[in-house]
């Protein structure tokens, strides 16, 4: 099983986007989803992670007040909407569940789809 990242595309410096992350299992509900992006040469970096009952979220430092995730358990889905997008967001950005750990490591989740390209130009 793994979660299907989708939403991406180009936009402007300012600009929002929202991304969904679908789940095709049957445990989604109980799961944290984390949320990561790569950019080009660089090594996937933490965003942010939410809670099974959306309690809790934690985000890393470069997105906090900019970056918000959501998540509907009805629909299996988690959401990152991205707001006052830099340039220096532009990534590929990737979905997964969280199995316990440090949140910001990559090693502490699993089930990582293909992602999604955000592109946001100057």
């Amino acid at each position: 099983v793994q979660l299907q990242a989708s939403g991406g595309g180009l936009v402007q410096a300012g600009d929002s986007l929202r991304l969904s992350c679908v789940d095709s299992g049957r445990t989604f509900s109980s799961q944290f989803i984390g949320w990561f992006r790569q950019a080009p040469g660089k090594e996937r970096e933490f965003v942010g992670v939410i809670n099974w009952s959306s309690s809790y979220t934690f985000y890393a430092h470069s997105v906090k007040g900019r970056f918000t995730i959501s998540r509907d358990n009805d629909k299996n889905t988690a959401y990152l909407q991205m707001d006052s997008l830099k340039p220096e967001d532009t990534a590929v950005y990737y979905c997964a569940r969280y199995l316990g750990g440090s949140y910001v490591n990559t090693n502490s989740y699993d089930n990582w789809g293909q992602g999604t390209q955000v592109t946001v130009s100057s």
